[in-house]
């Protein structure tokens, strides 16, 4: 691959930080900006894809595995990377943002992988999103020790987990940074500055550069990743095939193209994931004008509902007839005061990680150290002293298009409690969010981003089929806005509102609440001369 030089300059459009200038340094913005010029236009023509393909589903066009890569899910001659240093035994994973208490946290929690989230669990504050990037230069510098103003000191230990990198989705913009006269394209920022400063770095530590990459919606978009993977390394002088990248499926759309995911990255690939909040809201958000895609409340979709059943048992019969690995959904419990709650919760999570070890995967995810333990004892016991369970090929698993839409086999009306819920969880997590937290513990559970998107575009379906009338809707979000003002008196709630407002109750659905809310609330542009 031939690299030439930018013809633009990368440009920052935020005034300086603390550190930052450890992180923007004109080695670091000259490397993102090879990674923009190259790819930025791809990654514009497949965002126009994304909104062809979703008016063509809203028109009725059947969505199915595609017919042009049967040769590819047919070919039983291909398998991924075998897995990386520090990927091989994945039992438990811990998830959230890049901030130093949670970095410290994570890493010594006794799970084998921390993924570092700059997506659902990070508010885009160009704070956050630096300060990121300094976490985990200080993490693999093991530098970050640190004491509170209250004396707690936080050190890290001797066995810690492996990083594993979640930069934004292709859907978003970072407007802080400018080429050619347009903002960039946040993932390459995320990717691209953590590469730069720490894929050396890793790899002299014995790991390497791992990512997670979210919302991808097919190939294509898989495809972009593996030819980013490969200019990065060029472009540093490391190895090709040493960034491995697990990723999400968490778009029902990608759900018919697993094996096609696995196969563009299969040098670079680590596997995937069962993305269960986003994998909702896709489905809603792709079919929420049919009535035969119509969902209760969201806690009563479990993941034993049938068309989620079809989709985790298709994703680990792919990945292990691959040779990948497939990782379990989020354990979102947070452990509170009151201990016979905290049973009831530790309950709930050892019932799905023991579904997930059951049916073959080789780990999953929780979001609070607290959970390790029995996440760690569940998988234990199914694997012994292996480090994961690809042997189990699944063969047995037969997945049909209308298996994995089979929506209508649960669908019920929503409930009061469901109602309140939902406009709860989105207007707190859009509190939290406008205020630059990007995860936030609501009633017992971890909700980040995910969780908000399928709170509110619940409320938007419920409203468009008539299941629910808006006057119950305004009435419930008066008395949660109230509440929530009540709770914090010195918080301006009227930008909750409207943003709850915007993003549920309006009759055109916003395919995410983040890139608006971003651009009006959290973006702090001062321009400087580069």
């Amino acid at each position: 691959m031939t690299v030439t030089a930018p013809t633009q300059q990368l440009r920052v459009l935020a005034a300086p930080g603390h550190r930052h200038d450890e992180i923007l340094t004109p080695a670091a913005l000259d490397f993102v900006g090879r990674l923009v010029g190259a790819f930025a236009p791809r990654r514009r023509d497949l965002m126009k894809e994304r909104r062809r393909q979703a008016l063509r589903l809203a028109s009725g066009s059947p969505l199915d595995f595609p017919m042009v890569t049967a040769a590819v899910r047919a070919d039983d001659g291909w398998q991924v990377a075998s897995p990386a240093p520090g990927l091989t035994d994945r039992r438990v994973e811990i998830t959230g943002p890049p901030e130093r208490r949670m970095a410290v946290n994570a890493l010594n929690s006794g799970a084998q992988v921390w993924m570092a989230d700059f997506e659902d669990a990070t508010a885009p504050l160009w704070d956050n999103i630096v300060g990121g990037q300094l976490t985990l230069l200080d993490a693999v510098e093991r530098r970050i020790d640190f004491t509170t103003s209250e004396g707690r000191e936080y050190r890290l230990g001797d066995r810690l987990g492996t990083i594993m990198v979640r930069p934004r989705g292709w859907h978003l913009d970072e407007e802080h940074l400018e080429y050619d006269g347009r903002p960039v394209p946040a993932a390459l920022v995320d990717f691209g500055l953590y590469f730069f400063h720490c894929a050396q770095r890793q790899i002299d530590a014995g790991h390497g550069p791992y990512f997670y990459l979210p919302k991808l919606e097919n190939r294509y978009e898989a495809r972009l990743w593996n030819d980013v993977f490969l200019l990065a390394q060029e472009l540093l002088g490391i190895p090709r095939g040493t960034v491995r990248a697990t990723v999400l499926i968490e778009t029902i759309t990608a759900a018919f193209e697993m094996e096609e995911i696995l196969h563009e990255l299969r040098e670079h690939s680590a596997g995937l994931n069962a993305g269960r909040w986003d994998y909702l809201f896709s489905v809603i958000k792709t079919f929420g004008h049919r009535t035969d895609f119509l969902l209760p409340d969201r806690a009563k979709v479990t993941m034993t509902a049938p068309f989620m059943r079809a989709y985790t048992e298709l994703l680990v019969r792919t990945c292990h007839r691959r040779g990948a690995h497939a990782i379990g959904g989020m354990a979102a419990q947070v452990p509170g005061k009151d201990a016979s709650a905290n049973e009831a919760a530790l309950a709930k999570v050892r019932l799905d990680k023991e579904r997930e070890a059951e049916d073959g995967f080789d780990g999953s995810w929780v979001a609070h150290p607290a959970l390790v333990p029995v996440c760690r004892e569940v998988f234990d016991g199914v694997l012994g002293a292996r480090p994961h369970q690809l042997d189990r090929t699944r063969d047995e698993v037969e997945v049909t298009p209308a298996d994995l839409l089979s929506v209508r086999r649960i669908s019920g009306p929503p409930t009061t409690d469901g109602v309140r819920t939902n406009v709860s969880v989105a207007l707190r997590y859009y509190s939290a969010w406008l205020r630059g937290q990007g995860a936030v513990a609501v009633d017992g559970l971890m909700e980040d981003a995910a969780t908000a998107e399928i709170a509110r575009v619940q409320i938007w379906q419920w409203l468009r089929h008539r299941v629910v009338g808006r006057e119950t809707v305004e009435q419930v979000l008066d008395e949660e806005v109230a509440a929530l003002g009540a709770e914090y008196p010195y918080m301006s709630v009227d930008d909750v509102r409207a943003l709850f407002e915007q993003t549920a109750l309006q009759s055109e659905l916003p395919l995410f609440f983040t890139p608006g809310a971003y651009s009006r609330h959290l973006v702090r542009r001062a321009e400087v001369q580069a």
